[in-house]
């Protein structure tokens, strides 16, 4: 739970209401003028329309400079950034060939794989040289190399589960395996901040879906109580399955899961646990394995386990970790393993050597250094964040932080200024986010150094005053707030 100054969610909510205000009287103007001088349409409704398009248009384009920057380097500490300029008010951006070195705060690069590796990267060349970078078909045709039965066998054993399966693209895997999974006359009870990969698969499904409040078990048992209790909908016969879905860590707040106490809650309604590991497998752990390893869970106690190579392994794609009656079922029936092109062979070496590093496997202690040094280098970042005033969401270990903006006019600031100064930061905002709780979401990675850090600290300090988003006393001694806050879940 977020709370927010009640100055601060007035100022919010009325930039909004400035931005939307004329933003329509912009749209009066513009259909009047289109009125008297657009062509017929010939009975054709416009393809673009809604409250969609009016956002795009009228707020998300004044600030589109501040997304989607083009990178023309490997996403390590440090990465090249390439300039863009606009001659129409940014309703189109064109590039330049000058390239900005920035240090990046912004991609899912934590243990650092994603650059030039002395184990890893010899193997994935190699992996090209003898397959190619693509298997041009689906795992049932004639997509499976010897690799992609190698990693799964080799994610199996790491996760400590008896069996897995690998797909192409992360967000697939959740947004195709929930409607195989589940069905009409099936509960699908979800955190309400879960990720859009699990909204959008769970309402796939057809599935009835019911929102526990965040991270909040209490609230899980509740639900779960009154469902079971209620059964489905204008029949009320009893729920075929249940299934409780949350993630290990959540992209947008950088919280750890309750899970211990949310495995009892479902052991204690015979509830399936679905754990979304995307954020935290490979990053936390005393070996990486996630969540469960971190809060000692044993992994035999969550049915599903989801995860993805694009945050911790320097890859791409997803797997899903469970029963071998489970994975069986999967490849019989996951129109992702059915249809989509396996995973590329490269990514697959990538994978393989990158867990193998973190076991040790490839003959040096690099692994286990990479995870220390990712610990030390979130929990160091965290807390001179929170000195400085800012207000920093998450938990300690969690190698996401997001900082508070709120306001929409902070939003292209923070992220201007930042880049002004080397420092590459992402900012998230509406739809991505409630309205108000806009931010920026800070990713440490263990490539980044001890001096890379503190310039990261400076840049953010004089941007954070310039912009004014030191919402707390930079005295952490001090009492942070003494008025009345507005609470957002």
């Amino acid at each position: 739970m977020i709370a927010i100054p009640y100055l601060t969610a007035l100022t919010t909510y009325f930039s909004y209401g400035l931005l939307f205000a004329f933003g329509q009287f912009r749209d009066f103007f513009r259909k009047l003028f289109d009125w008297c001088t657009a062509s017929n349409l010939q009975g054709y409704a416009p393809i673009c329309l809604g409250l969609e398009d009016f956002y795009i248009r009228r707020l998300y384009l004044r600030i589109q400079d501040c997304f989607g920057r083009p990178i023309s380097s490997a996403p390590d500490s440090w990465f090249d950034v390439v300039e863009r300029y606009s001659n129409d008010n940014n309703k189109t951006l064109k590039r330049t060939e000058k390239i900005s070195r920035c240090l990046n705060l912004g991609s899912y690069n934590y243990l650092g794989f994603a650059a030039a590796d002395e184990y890893c990267t010899p193997r994935v060349i190699e992996t090209l040289r003898s397959y190619s970078p693509s298997t041009c078909s689906s795992r049932v045709d004639g997509g499976t190399t010897a690799l992609h039965n190698d990693l799964e066998e080799k994610v199996a054993s790491f996760i400590r589960k008896p069996a897995a399966i690998v797909f192409g693209m992360g967000y697939v895997t959740n947004s195709a395996i929930l409607p195989v999974l589940m069905g009409k006359g099936s509960l699908i009870i979800s955190d309400s901040l879960n990720h859009n990969s699990i909204v959008n698969g769970a309402r796939g499904s057809g599935a009835t879906i019911r929102v526990f409040q965040h991270n909040i078990p209490a609230h899980l048992e509740e639900v779960l109580r009154e469902q079971i209790a209620e059964g489905q909908p204008r029949t009320h016969r009893p729920w075929k399955k249940i299934i409780v879905i949350v993630e290990g860590i959540y992209s947008m707040e950088g919280e750890l899961c309750k899970l211990p106490e949310i495995i009892a809650v479902c052991k204690k309604y015979k509830a399936y646990t679905y754990l979304d590991e995307a954020h935290s497998i490979g990053a936390v752990g005393k070996s990486g394995r996630g969540v469960s390893e971190l809060l000692g869970v044993d992994t035999s106690d969550v049915d599903i386990m989801m995860g993805t190579f694009t945050k911790s392994f320097g890859s791409c794609g997803g797997y899903i970790a469970g029963s071998k009656e489970l994975i069986k079922y999967l490849k019989y029936t996951c129109p992702a393993h059915l249809y989509a092109t396996s995973i590329s062979p490269p990514a697959a070496q990538q994978i393989i050597s990158s867990i193998k590093v973190l076991l040790g496997e490839d003959g040096s202690n690099r692994g286990a250094k990479k995870l220390t040094q990712i610990r030390e280098n979130s929990n160091f970042f965290r807390t001179e964040l929170q000195k400085m005033g800012f207000e920093v969401l998450g938990d300690n270990d969690s190698p996401v932080m997001p900082i508070m903006l709120y306001n929409p006019a902070k939003i292209p600031a923070f992220s201007r200024e930042c880049l002004k100064q080397n420092v590459a930061v992402v900012t998230v905002a509406f739809p991505a986010t409630p309205l108000l709780l806009a931010r920026a979401r800070i990713c440490i990675s263990a490539s980044h150094s001890r001096e890379d850090l503190i310039k990261a600290l400076e840049v953010i300090s004089r941007v954070g005053d310039l912009v004014g988003i030191k919402y707390f006393p930079a005295d952490p001694l001090k009492e942070q707030q003494h008025g009345k806050n507005v609470k957002f879940d």
